[in-house]
Formats: C-alpha cells, structure tokens, sequence
C-alpha cells in the first residue's frame, strides 16, 4: 500500500500519497470537499450532533464517498477473479467472512464488470 497513514500522537494522523497512488484524483477531491472528514466523522460518532444542515452534509458526503467504495470494492472482485483467478469462495471468506456468501460476490463481480462496461 503505497498511500500512508501515520499516526502522529493522540487522536492525530497525517495521511499522504503521490500522484502515482492517485491518478484520477479522487483521493485529492475527497481531501479538498472535506468529503473524507465528513466520512470519518460519521464513522466516529454513532449519533451525530450539529444543525440539521450539518448532519445532512455529513451524511451526504458519508453516502457519496460509500458509493465511490462500493464501486471499487465491485472493481477489485474482478479484479481478484479475473486476474489472479481466486475462487468466490476464496473471496466471500475473505471479504464477507462466510464461504457460503459467494453469491454475493458474484453480484458484486457482474457489478465491477458493468462499471468497466465489460
């Protein structure tokens, strides 16, 4: 993994990468929106607490950045399948934690396939 989280003390982190580690931006556009702020606060803190307009953008910017990891989650099960032909047992284990959820891999693999327009 080439994009680094350092914990820099207490509940501090500095997260840097390269070009090479984010050739369409989307690590950059998150950082800059506050769209990954949003995210992590959301996923640390079970209620959330502002205006009502601040916890929407929260859960605006939570919900856009899940969909975005959906759909690489989607690309790396082909990825997984197709190119280093590991088994949707093999994978259901692994991200699922059951062997037996390989259906649901597998719905996840025709997803990535559609979203490269395989």
């Amino acid at each position: 993994m080439t994009v680094n989280v350092t914990k820099t003390g207490g509940h501090t982190a500095e997260i840097t990468w390269t070009k090479d580690d984010d050739l369409q931006g989307r690590i950059a556009r998150a950082v800059e929106s506050d769209q990954l702020a949003y995210a992590l606060t959301a996923l640390g803190q079970r209620v959330l607490h502002g205006t009502p307009d601040e916890v929407l953008a929260t859960a605006k910017h939570t919900t856009a950045l899940a969909r975005l990891l959906e759909r690489r989650a989607a690309d790396q099960v082909v990825q997984l399948h197709d190119i280093h032909g590991l088994s949707w047992r093999r994978i259901a284990t692994v991200l699922l934690d059951d062997p037996e959820k390989h259906s649901s891999i597998r719905r996840m693999y025709e997803t990535g396939r559609r979203n490269s327009g395989i």
